[in-house]
């Protein structure tokens, strides 16, 4: 463990991601500039394939770091029995989710760090379809595109906001702190979909746990001291597959569950795979 690392356990971190916050939306044109072209410059970001090209058009740095892209940007995978990708960015893990013999399937995180489906969504009820199913665990980079778009067409059922911390999920953290996922503060999506139940989980992180969704606006802050459930049964709200889901206010994780026999992951996906919205995630089988 890194000492950065161990120094965020006892970090405030709600504290800092509200500091963070009120740098993000301020409107003061010196600090959201310098913010915005640190980042562009550090991280390499690419405007040329923003809606907004210019640097300096953005109102405030959230503005900027939730950018649109242009029309044709990123495209869906053109075989309809394809699940999409749902953000840019790189897979941190995915793989299978393995039963544990108490009932709770396993995700792996990282050599010698892993965490139950129950434990990431808040709900044992509702990690059982997935308890033997698969997982794909997604990182956001400061360079990427920051909105999360759906995997497959779903009809919105429940979002569960679970409280936690906000530990970076940068890859010292992800090797060394356990069950760091399912710790950190997040939103649970649950969808149903032709062939059951799909969970997206937008996981919050130290300086980057703003999440706000199409449905609903804002979700995380306030944070959490409990966890909340917002039932959508019967509201009709149902997303096309490749349609935009959410978006991290600064960016995070996305993890999107599968039932067991659902679909094959891409064969090519594997930790540190570098990956585009829209490209193929899996097959249905």
């Amino acid at each position: 463990m890194s000492p950065l690392t161990a120094l965020t356990y006892v970090l405030p971190h709600r504290a800092l991601s509200s500091l963070a916050r009120a740098l993000a939306y301020s409107t003061n044109v010196s600090t959201k500039q310098w913010l915005i072209d640190t980042v562009t410059r550090k991280f390499g970001v690419d405007l040329s394939e923003a809606a907004e090209s210019d640097p300096t058009a953005y109102p405030t740095f959230n503005a900027f770091f939730t950018r649109a892209l242009k029309p044709g940007a990123r495209v869906p995978d053109p075989d309809p029995r394809t699940l999409l990708m749902p953000a840019d960015g790189r897979i941190s893990q995915c793989g299978d989710i393995v039963p544990d013999g108490s009932g709770d399937g396993r995700i792996f995180q990282a050599k010698g760090q892993s965490f139950t489906a129950a434990e990431l969504l808040g709900d044992a009820v509702a990690a059982r379809p997935f308890a033997d199913g698969v997982y794909a665990t997604v990182y956001l980079s400061p360079r990427d595109y920051h909105r999360v778009h759906m995997p497959w067409t779903g009809t919105l059922r429940e979002t569960v906001h679970v409280p936690g911390r906000l530990f970076s999920v940068g890859t010292d953290a992800v090797a060394s702190v356990p069950r760091l996922f399912a710790r950190n503060e997040r939103l649970v999506c649950h969808f149903d979909t032709d062939f059951g139940p799909m969970a997206s989980v937008m996981v919050g992180a130290l300086l980057v746990s703003g999440v706000e969704t199409v449905w609903s606006g804002v979700e995380i802050p306030a944070y959490g001291d409990r966890i909340t459930r917002k039932d959508y049964r019967g509201k009709g709200i149902v997303l096309e597959r490749f349609a935009e889901m959410a978006r991290f206010n600064y960016g995070s994780t996305v993890i999107v569950l599968l039932p067991k026999g659902v679909a094959r992951l891409a064969p090519e996906l594997r930790a540190e795979t570098p990956v585009r919205l829209g490209q193929e995630l899996g097959r249905l089988s």
